[in-house]
């Protein structure tokens, strides 16, 4: 495995703000990977991040991303997203929202992305149907946290595999589960 590919400049400095905050939901590096190389994939792109955290996951998108393309990226606690808007707030590509994921999902317009990171429950285990909604034909949406995680509740498990039963299932998607990182699924909605 190589392990000479560069992260992005602020990965460091973010990890000991988690660290100091005890935040331990960031996505791993080969998630990480995954998102610049989704990102970069869409020159001028729109992406949507659901779960913004402190920015790690955010970071890795917007090194994927071209000078053209915009992230808006949504967090409910406010004090683990200051800490992702101190250190990547001021990128103009970048629109940080401190708020209910929810909410934003019911506010945006169908068919205006072409990434979707799912990275919390808004948009992975409910307001589904809206989050895919959102993808453009052609569009991609991810989420990860698909193995047991020392954070699930008891009865997570089941909901997990309801999940990746739907998209795996789902007509208008090609979606694949990938044994890999912490359990990911990757789909692109059909034209």
């Amino acid at each position: 495995m190589l392990t000479t590919e560069s992260h992005p400049a602020v990965l460091a400095a973010l990890a000991e703000e988690c660290a100091a905050l005890g935040f331990a939901m960031s996505c791993d590096l080969t998630t990480g990977r995954l998102l610049r190389t989704l990102a970069a994939a869409r020159p001028g792109g729109r992406v949507l991040e659901l779960g913004t955290g402190a920015g790690v996951g955010t970071s890795w998108l917007l090194s994927g991303m071209d000078p053209t393309a915009r992230l808006t990226s949504v967090e409910l606690d406010a004090e683990v997203a200051a800490v992702a808007a101190g250190r990547l707030g001021a990128d103009p590509r970048l629109e940080l929202v401190v708020g209910d994921g929810a909410e934003l999902i019911d506010a945006l317009e169908p068919g205006g992305f072409d990434l979707v990171f799912a990275d919390t429950w808004p948009g992975k285990f409910h307001h589904l149907d809206q989050a895919l909604a959102l993808l453009a034909p052609g569009g991609t949406y991810l989420i990860d946290d698909l193995l047991p995680q020392p954070t699930w509740p008891d009865d997570h498990a089941a909901a997990v595999v309801a999940l990746v039963e739907r998209l795996t299932g789902d007509p208008g998607l090609h979606a694949t589960y990938l044994d890999c990182s912490t359990g990911l699924l990757l789909a692109t909605r059909r034209p």
